[in-house]
């Protein structure tokens, strides 16, 4: 396995890796994280996620986009997006064979994770983020691309002006007070949310 970070070729250019394995031991689970449209991998709730998730036996892979790579800002069309996301995916998933799948990501990267999910073999799906609509847009929602049949977590601001999707089978959705959609007030509480979930599930120690 290897670690820091590192290009992987897709169908649209370049991505690229930045791995980090578990702390101490062998990896539990393999959690792979996607970014917001316009956004790194450095935003502060994929940070924290990554920092307590290594800390707790898991690797942690985040992904950027090839449009990232590239310098752009706006975003690829989804089509492009999911075909990238998906070859990067297998790339890691042989690294590590043996071990859960977690996806997720943040506002992008989770509808990005969520409509992969299935395909990838991923045994559950962190959210951050989920966009729900466009600001203002209510009737544009997204509700259905959470509905994959896997286990998901859904973590949003109650200021997100994206709104906030709505539980169902098999999505738990926990509402952060005075979040908005970067969830920047306090990323470790965030984090310590997602990484119960995941422990409760087997794939964090």
């Amino acid at each position: 396995m290897f670690r820091g970070d590192k290009l992987v070729d897709t169908p649209r250019g370049p991505a690229r890796v930045d791995l980090d394995p578990p702390g101490t031991g062998l990896p539990v689970g393999l959690l792979v994280l996607g970014h917001g449209a316009g956004g790194g991998v450095d935003a502060p709730d994929l940070i924290a996620l990554r920092d307590q998730a290594v800390a707790s036996g898991v690797a942690v892979a985040r992904i950027t986009q090839p449009y990232r790579v590239a310098g752009r800002r706006a975003p690829a069309p989804a089509g492009q997006l999911d075909e990238c996301w998906a070859a990067v995916v297998a790339t890691l998933t042989e690294q590590l064979p043996e071990v859960p799948l977690v996806v997720g990501g943040r506002s992008s990267g989770a509808r990005v994770a969520c409509r992969g999910a299935v395909a990838v073999g991923a045994a559950g799906i962190v959210a951050l983020a989920f966009p729900l609509h466009p600001p203002g847009r209510p009737e544009r929602s997204r509700a259905a691309e959470l509905s994959t049949g896997v286990p998901t977590l859904v973590l949003n601001g109650d200021r997100d002006p994206f709104g906030v999707p709505p539980a169902g089978a098999g999505v738990e959705v926990v509402v952060r007070p005075a979040e908005g959609h970067d969830l920047r007030r306090d990323p470790a509480g965030t984090a310590s949310l997602a990484l119960a979930w995941l422990r409760g599930r087997g794939w964090a120690r």
